[in-house]
């Protein structure tokens, strides 16, 4: 399965059926919950999963691109994260967040490409945190930029542990119960894991610059 344009793909290579479920899908967006999306799709309504993979896509595709530093790869496992969810869509039960189901689904992914290919530590291509003018002063845009990139840097030498229950927990917004769930670890070993990571990326973004 091909998710032509990645992000973007709902646009490009979902069979919608028309503008007006568009409509309907983004006027979903904010009032259902993401696990009675998933059962409307389960259902047949694909507009209703449009609306759950506008909402979670842009979070999701950060989570990947920040772990691979690499946007084909991200691009790859982000192609197969939303396929299998699609795949795995008749036999769905809310038994936890969907957010907690999709990362699991995206932990795993990750986890079975770096089995496959261990040389996952690829020269960055992407600036994850790029963003378009924000009116800020040249000054400031540098500050920020420089501090981004220092945060890239650390996370990549964080262990692949810390820094994955970090991204789960910035990134995809999971409390330390949902991560624990995620990662098949219990709730102290995340929480130590987190703060270690926490601890390390705020000592390399406050760490000075040589000038």
């Amino acid at each position: 399965m091909s998710f032509a344009g990645v992000r973007d793909w709902p646009n490009t290579a979902l069979p919608l059926s028309d503008v007006t479920g568009v409509t309907y899908a983004r006027a979903m967006d904010r009032a259902v919950e993401d696990s009675a999306l998933m059962l409307r799709y389960r259902d047949g309504d694909v507009a209703a999963f449009e609306a759950l993979y506008r909402r979670h896509n842009d979070a999701l595709y950060r989570y990947l691109l920040r772990h691979c530093r690499h946007r084909a790869t991200a691009e790859d496992i982000f192609q197969e994260v939303w396929g299998k969810i699609i795949k795995a869509r008749e036999s769905y039960r809310p038994t936890a967040k969907f957010t907690t189901y999709l990362y699991r689904v995206a932990h795993n992914c990750f986890i079975d490409y770096l089995r496959r290919n261990r040389r996952h530590a690829q020269t960055a291509n992407v600036e994850p945190d790029s963003q378009p003018d924000t009116g800020e002063s040249p000054d400031m845009l540098v500050e920020r930029s420089l501090a981004r990139r220092r945060l890239d840097a650390a996370l990549q030498t964080l262990p692949d542990e810390q820094r994955d229950v970090f991204l789960l927990h910035e990134e995809a917004g999971l409390n330390l119960e949902q991560i624990a769930s995620v990662t098949g670890s219990n709730r102290e070993t995340v929480k130590s894991r987190l703060r270690y990571a926490v601890k390390k990326l705020r000592a390399a973004i406050d760490e000075p610059t040589d000038t």
